[in-house]
């Protein structure tokens, strides 16, 4: 007997008997397995190399965010410097070391 064989089975019996809550937690159940299984297969998930395809994703994810991290990084890095050689500038010219170049 398949899923919605079953889940079929579930509803007729709690129409014809009363559902009481076993019979109602096993509806839910079933339900929600087939509703699961029905969109793993329209997101294409659904075949023997899932498994693999999703440790692809996991892999191709994490090596976003390691790039996007770096990229970060160096940007803030590159913004610490040009801070830093503005202020050396910036005290160059207050100092008077612009008269020792002419």
């Amino acid at each position: 007997m398949n899923q919605k064989d079953m889940l079929v089975g579930l509803i007729a019996q709690a129409a014809a008997e009363g559902s009481d809550l076993v019979t109602l937690r096993a509806i839910v159940e079933e339900a929600s397995e087939v509703g699961a299984q029905r969109m793993l297969a329209l997101i294409g998930l659904d075949d023997d190399t899932a498994p693999e395809d999703l440790c692809e994703l996991r892999e191709l994810l994490r090596a976003w965010r390691d790039a996007k991290t770096s990229a970060r990084n160096a940007a803030v890095g590159w913004a610490v410097r040009g801070f830093l050689a503005l202020l050396l500038l910036g005290l160059a010219v207050r100092l008077g070391a612009t008269e020792m170049l002419r």
